[in-house]
């Protein structure tokens, strides 16, 4: 189950990436996608430390996209705001680590079983984008 963070950073990104000109303010976003105004401000700021968006001061300021929407899959959303893909640590592909208590991953059928789970979630995750979310 994604978190409500990241259903949040994706409705702003869809919303961003619909609206002509690309430059948005917070308070549009939060009135029109529906997403409260602090915890939008705390994902916007997320997303532009993870070079996703950027933003603008004044009066023609607010939030743009920094890649076109069909570059931003959601498997880089997910990171950026959920963390690990993965549903252990020790079958992630960027935040692995070892299970304390398995004595042989190669025989772990947990393990085989959760990789395939992963693979089969970023294989979507990576290919879909929000270009394809619109």
């Amino acid at each position: 189950m994604i978190s409500k963070k990241m259903k949040y950073a994706l409705k702003a990104l869809i919303y961003i990436a619909k609206k002509e000109g690309g430059q948005v303010i917070t308070r549009e976003i939060a009135e029109k996608a529906g997403i409260p105004k602090k915890f939008l401000e705390q994902i916007l700021l997320e997303l532009k430390k993870g070079h996703i968006l950027n933003s603008r001061q004044g009066n023609t300021g607010g939030y743009y996209l920094m890649k076109k929407p069909d570059e931003v899959s959601l498997a880089e959303v997910y990171r950026l705001i959920d963390g690990p893909i993965a549903l252990i640590p020790c079958v992630s592909k960027n935040f692995y680590e070892r299970c304390e208590d398995c004595p042989d991953e190669a025989a772990c059928k947990i393990r085989s079983a959760l990789l395939e789970v992963r693979d089969q979630m970023l294989d979507v995750l990576e290919r879909t984008t929000v270009a394809d979310l619109i």
